[in-house]
């Protein structure tokens, strides 16, 4: 059975490590109980869609034609537009629209990065 501390252990581990690559900022993260994520709920969405997209290849096979390649970099752009138009100050955007951006985009990095890894397998390199 896991203790509390071992849980408190890991939350610790986790926020040490996620600092460098998230803001976390606590009114743009997703909390349970006054608990905040260690990650922004952009990152949350990238994340778990990157899982599920590894998830998915894991048990199915997938080919990587061209059309794929280009709608991994399509899936990008979301993330893209929420992130910078916030940024610039055009607009703020919400928590479900921040995850639901990050985890099309996190679906499409990974698309990209099995393309990359089925290319230099199959191929022998670029």
């Amino acid at each position: 059975m896991w203790s509390l501390n071992r849980i408190s252990l890991k939350i610790h581990f986790l926020t040490f490590f996620t600092q460098f690559i998230c803001h976390r900022i606590p009114e743009r993260s997703f909390n349970i109980q006054g608990y905040y994520f260690p990650v922004c709920s952009r990152c949350t969405g990238l994340y778990l869609g990157a899982f599920s997209y590894f998830t998915y290849v894991y048990f199915n096979f997938v080919e990587y034609t061209s059309l794929l390649i280009i709608l991994g970099f399509l899936m990008i752009i979301p993330t893209f537009i929420d992130g910078t138009t916030q940024l610039s100050g055009f607009r703020e955007s919400n928590n479900k629209v921040r995850f639901i951006s990050g985890l099309i985009g996190g679906i499409g990095f990974a698309i990209l990065i099995k393309a990359i890894k089925y290319f230099i397998l199959s191929k022998g390199g670029f």
